[in-house]
């Protein structure tokens, strides 16, 4: 959920703010933590209110203390169902850093180092260029600065394929720029990386997770699969915009599971504070070292150029980690969504503060603004009203996109007889797609599972796809088809699929 792009920061682990590392850490006394902490709470829940966020919980973690723990709202919208503490919510791409600091062990235990070729020891690994292929080290699987287009593939997930087929579907992938040279968010890396951890340890990335990380940090209620999160007691419903209100997502939608590694861990904010502990004290958590500070502090460290915002701070991608410059510290964050849930993690090392937010709506800013907000208020800067930034700008996007939104023809031009677009279709990286005539109007079938679509014609050789589970912003699609010289489709193009280029399907 990164945006904007720049270009490669080298291979080097940067000191930034280090002109701080001798001060005397900047911390608010106890009554002006006490002020911080009730001032922040009532931004948070009329951010809350802003945002329509049903549900909430946040946790503040001072070195080893957990200073504030507190949930808001509901687990379904509409319903009394009060949030706590305890509550389970999908983590989304926060998840990420498990899958790197894992790494950071299999270093720490010799297995493989950072700057080893990929290929040497995933003999199979294929990217789209053979010198890509060569030249991948095990620290760029985590870097997104792979070439390749944001979010590249990724709706292999939703149509039921499995990791090894979206690991081998790489070599399919055409780049958009050179290896390194810009930042592109992507998530099928980490399956390449979940796949080398789990040759050397012999284990599944989940049984590593439980028990390298869950189990040493006391993560009792934290799991990684879709069926713990639909049986969880106290677990948070996840929703996401329709005709301008909350509305819930089905439960069991696994495609983030299927992208276990880049984004499928479910926990709460009593969890969490166990996790960010671990980071702000340098892998060390319980007086013991679960991970050397040189690697986990590897992880934390720039290695792309991600953006830079308006007030002219430079955001950089690490393994698995953003950097963002800041007064007097800058922080580490990432943040993560689902189809319906939405997190964010900060920490700022050299004070060891830290703060997660889940959320059960996505999308919103509110978590990335609380974040900023705790920030400026805790260090004593002036404080900018995030929330209402941000969602201004999100209404002003909303107003955009629906100005640009296509206007169906004042007269609309009728389609080829429907036989003209049926039959299958392929592509090298989603494989056949077959369009059937059924009640006298075509049905889109694709994947593994057969995901089935209606489609309702737009105009001529164009028809419209709901995909109503994305919410307003992105419930409607066109399938756009291309006749041939024999008065058949010879192509198809699923707009759904092809913000990354990979959506074009050829008949076979």
């Amino acid at each position: 959920m990164l945006k904007k792009t720049i270009i490669l920061c080298a291979l080097l682990v940067f000191s930034f703010g280090q002109a701080h590392a001798a001060d005397t850490i900047k911390r608010p006394d106890k009554e002006k933590l006490k002020k911080i902490l009730s001032d922040f709470e009532e931004y948070a829940k009329k951010g809350m209110q802003d945002w329509q966020i049903p549900g909430m919980a946040i946790a503040i973690v001072q070195e080893d203390q957990v200073i504030y723990s507190q949930a808001f709202g509901t687990k379904t919208a509409g319903k009394n169902e009060p949030v706590t503490t305890h509550t389970i919510f999908q983590i989304g791409s926060t998840s990420k850093a498990f899958t790197s600091t894992l790494a950071a062990m299999l270093v720490d235990d010799g297995k493989i180092q950072w700057e080893d070729k990929v290929i040497d020891h995933l003999p199979d690994f294929r990217m789209y260029d053979p010198w890509v292929t060569r030249e991948f080290m095990f620290y760029d699987l985590f870097s997104q600065h792979s070439g390749m287009p944001p979010y590249a593939a990724d709706g292999q997930a939703s149509f039921g394929f499995d990791r090894e087929h979206i690991i081998q579907s790489l070599r399919f992938i055409q780049p958009v720029s050179s290896f390194r040279a810009k930042f592109a968010y992507v998530n099928n890396l980490f399956l390449v990386a979940a796949k080398i951890i789990e040759k050397y340890t012999g284990k599944t990335w989940e049984d590593n997770l439980k028990s390298k990380i869950f189990q040493p940090l006391g993560m009792v209620e934290t799991t990684a699969d879709v069926k713990s999160y639909v049986s969880a007691k106290d677990v948070a419903t996840p929703h996401n915009i329709r005709q301008g209100k909350p509305a819930t997502v089905p439960m069991d939608l696994d495609w983030n599971y299927i992208y276990g590694p880049a984004g499928g861990i479910n926990s709460n904010v009593t969890d969490m504070a166990q996790w960010l502990k671990l980071h702000i004290n340098d892998g060390m958590f319980a007086k013991k070292q679960l991970v050397s500070a040189k690697n986990l502090n590897f992880t934390h460290s720039p290695k792309t150029i991600a953006m830079t915002d308006p007030h002219g701070r430079n955001i950089y991608y690490c393994l698995s980690w953003c950097y963002e410059e800041a007064e007097p510290y800058s922080m580490i964050w990432h943040n993560g969504g689902t189809t319906g849930c939405h997190t964010m993690l900060a920490f700022w090392p050299q004070a060891k503060i830290g703060i997660v937010i889940l959320t059960n709506l996505c999308p919103n800013e509110l978590a990335e603004s609380l974040a900023r907000y705790f920030g400026e208020l805790y260090f004593g800067n002036p404080s900018r009203d995030w929330s209402k930034e941000e969602l201004d700008k999100a209404k002003k996007a909303k107003l955009e996109a629906e100005k640009e939104k296509p206007q169906l023809p004042a007269k609309v031009t009728p389609g080829l007889a429907l036989d003209s677009y049926t039959g299958k279709y392929h592509n090298d990286i989603y494989e056949d797609l077959t369009v059937e005539k059924k009640d006298n109007s075509l049905v889109l079938t694709i994947g593994p599972r057969n995901t089935e679509f209606a489609l309702k014609h737009w105009d001529r050789d164009n028809f419209i796809l709901t995909y109503a589970e994305l919410g307003d912003d992105e419930a409607q699609t066109f399938v756009n088809f291309e006749v041939g010289e024999k008065g058949k489709a010879d192509k198809v193009t699923l707009e759904l699929l092809n913000q990354d280029g990979c959506g074009v399907f050829v008949r076979k």
